[in-house]
């Protein structure tokens, strides 16, 4: 018993025995014995300082101290020992004795084919009186099993045979056991999706016949998380039946369907004192039949005048192969001023789990609608009819947690493209302002977004994301610059309300997670924006605002209330914009 409890014992006589005041003090004494530290000096006989280590209870000490000689064993001391160990209280002191260094006599590649030895970089001559080292032929031993694991054999073995020694040099064999050669037969679905086998073994690269490997096997994991669509729901098992593996993928296909409506309610620009109802539908479906096929449409009402339709659709693994077929349309009319068309086509290839590259044609036109207004212009306007074949690479880097609810990881997507531009003669606009334009040009551009998702408690994490664009050109028209503002860009402002030829933003995003899909959410946006083409030069807006993400059984609602300010817009509760809309999964 310690010198604070005699002292209580003194102090309050008879009340001690209380059956309360016992408790407690049974409490603290345990409580002080619990936190009580071991300690260790030790050092080798060729040292002249200790080391000292200090642990919670000497089991710890001891699995230390035994660490120590295997560490000094593998190092090609296969004798060392502890030579001295005094006990003194809950101290310890050892002195250890390495013993005799070992060295190898030579190594001989035995049984192990040539090919195999290549690929595992064994060579007779590092073995060749050398210091023996259990370290290396232990990273030796590791990369012939992966090596043969990889390759159809996953039960093979390996050792040392025909060990021999003279005085202190070890002579050895390397003795390899292959065991049967296994192939793969065929990937099964164990859970509730509907998804082919056949698409699963050209996903995970899997094919019926091929050497069985265990990388493959591991890497499944990994390749399942670029099917938004599945779900494993355990880990993957394995069946090894007659010199062939079945493996058995637990997944179930997730609510990632969507349907989308949502419902904008911004100022009316045209007419005072009253409200622009706009609108928003998209539909999204993924792993269409089983096969990993995937559709997306969306309709836009940016404004009274103004809308806009993207369809978008791709067949993955396109005859068999490991490339993807992707195409999308989109259309966007201006009011009455232009309409712009965009028609893409690519193939795409995923280099690895976390990285997909993907080649592109592209076709954009635009046409002007309304031109009486320039009848009597002396200049070619900033809006025009124009043709603009493109080619070039799109890269995604997605190392997130998930891809529809990510609360760790970062998203890059760098895009590059460059074609020819042709402008086309309007016949309702006079002749003269083509006469002395170079109708046919170079033109590039260059788009950069990435995201980043920070877990920084179970209810708290952070979105921060940074969007970057560069067009280029001898003839840049108003209609076919970038287009930013909205709910998806810069919040607070209408949908496409900046033409941009050069812009960078960054947004904030802290989130406080109520439900594990349903969050709080506070943000702020802001960046610079060029638009050579137009008078408006450089523009720094920024917004700010807050909403709402909550999940329900059948969908997501959203909310959020955003202000912004621009050049062209005040900062003020009557330029606010208000977007709300409920996302359905099926």
């Amino acid at each position: 018993m310690n010198f604070s409890v005699i002292l209580f014992f003194m102090g309050f006589g008879r009340s001690f025995w209380n059956p309360g005041i016992i408790v407690f003090l049974i409490l603290i004494f345990c409580s002080s014995q619990g936190v009580s530290q071991v300690n260790l000096k030790y050092k080798t006989e060729e040292k002249e300082d200790f080391k000292t280590e200090q642990f919670v209870d000497s089991l710890r000490r001891a699995q230390f101290l035994e660490d120590i000689l295997h560490s000094l064993r593998l190092q090609g001391y296969p004798t060392a020992v502890v030579k001295d160990k005094t006990f003194y209280r809950d101290n310890l002191t050892v002195v250890l004795e390495k013993g005799d260094l070992f060295g190898w006599l030579f190594l001989r590649q035995g049984n192990l084919g040539e090919q195999l030895a290549n690929k595992v970089g064994f060579e007779a001559r590092a073995f060749r009186n050398s210091p023996f080292s259990f370290e290396s032929l232990e990273v030796l031993f590791k990369k012939i099993l992966i090596e043969t694991q990889n390759s159809g054999y996953p039960f093979a073995a390996v050792r040392l045979d025909s060990i021999n020694q003279q005085e202190r040099a070890i002579s050895a064999v390397i003795d390899l056991q292959l065991g049967p050669f296994i192939t793969f037969d065929t990937v099964q679905v164990t859970g509730n999706s509907g998804t082919l086998p056949l698409y699963l073994n050209r996903v995970l690269k899997i094919a019926p016949g091929t050497a069985f490997s265990q990388k493959k096997v591991d890497q499944s994991v990994k390749n399942l998380k670029n099917l938004p669509s599945l779900q494993l729901v355990s880990d993957p098992e394995l069946s090894f039946q007659n010199q062939s593996a079945i493996l058995y993928l637990p997944v179930n296909d997730r609510r990632i369907n969507t349907v989308d409506g949502i419902i904008g309610i911004l100022p009316n620009e045209t007419s005072k004192n009253r409200i622009l109802v706009t609108g928003e539908f998209s539909l999204a479906l993924f792993n269409v039949w089983g096969r990993g096929r995937n559709y997306a449409l969306n309709w836009q009402r940016i404004n009274e005048y103004s809308q806009s339709l993207a369809i978008s659709a791709e067949e993955p693994m396109l005859l068999g192969s490991s490339l993807d077929l992707e195409a999308s349309y989109h259309l966007l009319k201006e009011d009455t001023t232009f309409i712009n068309r965009d028609f893409r086509i690519g193939l795409g290839y995923r280099i690895n789990p976390d990285i997909y590259i993907a080649f592109f044609l592209r076709r954009q036109s635009g046409d002007l609608l309304a031109v009486s207004q320039f009848a009597g212009a002396e200049t070619l306007p900033d809006v025009a009819d124009f043709r603009y074949n493109n080619y070039g690479i799109d890269l995604i880097l997605d190392k997130r947690d998930d891809a529809f609810w990510p609360r760790r990881g970062v998203r890059t997507q760098a895009e590059t493209g460059i074609g020819n531009k042709k402008l086309i003669q309007n016949t309702g606009l006079p002749s003269a302002l083509y006469r002395e334009l170079e109708m046919n040009s170079l033109q590039y551009y260059l788009t950069l977004d990435v995201e980043k998702h920070v877990y920084l408690r179970p209810e708290f994490g952070l979105m921060a994301g940074m969007r970057l664009g560069e067009m280029a050109g001898r003839r840049l028209l108003l209609n076919d610059l970038y287009r930013l503002g909205g709910l998806n860009s810069l919040r607070g402002f209408n949908q496409n309300f900046f033409f941009a030829n050069r812009y960078f933003y960054a947004s904030f995003e802290p989130r406080y997670y109520f439900d594990n899909r349903s969050y709080f959410l506070l943000f702020t946006d802001f960046g610079s924006l060029q638009n050579k083409v137009g008078q408006g030069g450089w523009e720094y807006p920024f917004s700010f605002g807050g909403g709402l993400s909550l999940e329900s059984s059948g969908g997501v609602f959203h909310f959020i209330y955003a202000m912004g300010k621009s050049n062209t817009q005040a900062l003020g509760f009557n330029f606010s914009k208000i977007h709300f809309g409920y996302t359905g999964r099926f």
